[in-house]
């Protein structure tokens, strides 16, 4: 097995990673046995999956995404065309917009009309900061339709009346004659757009209003009849771990809903203390992986709940905030959420994937927090300059496993302690292709010792995939240094007792296994 650096990777980073590699080698590899059957463990991994988040806070959309149709940095009609680029080449599913918290104050005729018009209001969520709605309906969807991804609007039941919240969804996708189509049209779009997913609220239990769960699941079944259409109506759902708010919504508002969502981040360290998204120590490394693989027992606890109402699985479960929460940068606006993004923060994500790849039943979307610039970002800008985060580079990996069925697996791993924390060496995923290619991969969680994978899978021909590893925990890239982590070509050959693979300490291997 051998791998060689993509592309025209700088000399050092070649020598860095052939040092790393003979220092993995040093040490003896823990043996993994993992048996693939062709057996489906669910239907399949819907695209949606891999969704994303766009909220209006620090510099996720002014500065990240939006600068404007003046600005200098190459843009079309304002949203600057290598961030834009770069998310088309992951092929973003669906985009959840304005919020988060910002959408429970979010007043929908603010973003439309004249640009120069619309009223500036303070973000009382996100630093106090003037919001001057510059980005709105018309330029959301502008964004969506160059991205080609699904609508997923967040709308406003801690703040906006039922009849508002009608409204605009009438005047987004309505094709007949009314005064709100006119309106719609008179102010640059004719033909209605599609708006595949409706939020009704935001964190109802916090920012979105602070309610009991009774009286969210009123208001809830109140504002849903009021939304016409095919739209899916998403309840808002778990973040505090509470099974009673999960109860009460599916008891009293499934009839009302299609989904409901649950927010979980990874923050080992609490919020006061969330921890350094770089300087890490082996134990910050293993309770920050060790909280992240947790989102499987919350998935777990509230498809439970939901099984006993909804037997048929009619009614989805959306992720539609997750990801890694560390403290902001220094020297930046708090209120903003700006932080880096290491080797650490992918291998959450490769972990997260490989839950809800288990739990296609019911995990039926996600959408990472976020999009640029704030929290686990797929993008950094930093005016002109741009670069791809760790997070972006699994996201890319993890794409052959978009519309895949999830196969059964039977893995055998031995264990690995740092402190207080145990933990699988190997943690794996599994899926078989239209096509009929199976597709893995496979996570090291371990940051000091190599693993073996000896596999049941037989073919003739090399292996190929991808890796993402790096000799630091904390390896991440820079404006100074925006290729230090990124994937290199992985190749592996079949034995005659099966595929092996060898995985380097904390490391993220995909692979393509070609039908037989």
């Amino acid at each position: 097995m051998t791998w060689t650096m993509r592309g025209l990777r700088k000399m050092s980073l070649m020598l860095c990673a052939a040092a790393m590699a003979a220092n993995a080698y040093a040490q003896q590899p823990v043996d993994v046995r993992l048996t693939v059957t062709a057996e489906a463990a669910g239907p399949r991994i819907e695209p949606a999956v891999y969704g994303q988040f766009a909220e209006h806070l620090g510099a996720g959309i002014y500065g990240g995404l939006w600068v404007g149709p003046d600005s200098d940095i190459p843009n079309t009609r304002g949203w600057r065309n290598d961030v834009v680029g770069a998310l088309r080449h992951i092929k973003v599913p669906v985009v959840r917009w304005p919020g988060g918290c910002f959408a429970d104050d979010y007043y929908w005729r603010d973003g439309i009309g004249d640009p120069d018009q619309r009223p500036v209001r303070l973000n009382r969520w996100w630093g106090g900061v003037s919001e001057n709605n510059r980005v709105g309906t018309h330029e959301f969807m502008d964004l969506v339709e160059q991205l080609g991804s699904d609508v997923f609007v967040s709308g406003n039941m801690g703040s906006m009346t039922p009849r508002d919240m009608s409204q605009w969804l009438e005047y987004m996708t309505a094709e007949g004659k009314s005064t709100l189509t006119d309106e719609r049209r008179r102010n640059g779009r004719d033909k209605p757009w599609k708006v595949k997913y409706f939020g009704l609220g935001n964190e109802m239990w916090g920012c979105g209003g602070n309610m009991r769960p009774e009286y969210q699941a009123d208001l809830h079944n109140q504002y849903a009849t009021f939304l016409s259409g095919s739209v899916l109506r998403v309840a808002s759902g778990d973040g505090t771990q509470n099974d009673h708010l999960i109860e009460i919504l599916m008891e009293r508002s499934r009839k009302h809903m299609d989904a409901l969502t649950l927010h979980q981040y990874t923050i080992p360290g609490g919020w006061e203390s969330k921890g350094q998204a770089t300087g890490f120590d082996a134990e910050r490394w293993a309770k920050t992986l060790d909280a992240a693989m947790s989102i499987e027992q919350r998935i777990k606890a509230i498809s439970a709940i939901m099984d006993k109402h909804d037997p048929d699985k009619r009614i989805a479960l959306y992720v539609d905030e997750w990801g890694a929460w560390h403290d902001p940068e220094p020297g930046t606006n708090p209120g903003f959420l700006y932080q880096q993004n290491t080797l650490r923060d992918a291998l959450l994500a490769a972990l997260s994937f490989n839950a809800f790849h288990r739990h296609t039943d019911r995990v039926k979307m996600t959408s990472i927090a976020q999009m640029v610039n704030v929290l686990q970002a797929m993008v950094l800008t930093d005016g002109s300059r741009m670069l791809l985060t760790p997070t972006y580079h699994v996201f890319d990996l993890y794409q052959p496993f978009m519309g895949a069925t999830p196969l059964k697996t039977a893995i055998q791993t031995p264990k690995w302690r740092q402190g207080d924390v145990e933990l699988p060496a190997v943690d794996i995923t599994a899926a078989r292709a239209a096509d009929g290619t199976v597709h893995l991969a496979l996570v090291n969680l371990d940051p000091a010792r190599p693993a073996r994978v000896t596999t049941n899978l037989k073919t003739g021909k090399p292996v190929q995939g991808q890796i993402l590893t790096a000799a630091a925990m904390d390896a991440h890239n820079t404006f100074e240094q925006p290729r230090e982590l990124v994937p290199a070509t992985y190749t592996a050959q079949a034995g005659a007792s099966g595929l092996a693979l060898e995985l380097p300490p904390k490391s993220i291997v995909v692979v393509e296994v070609p039908a037989p």
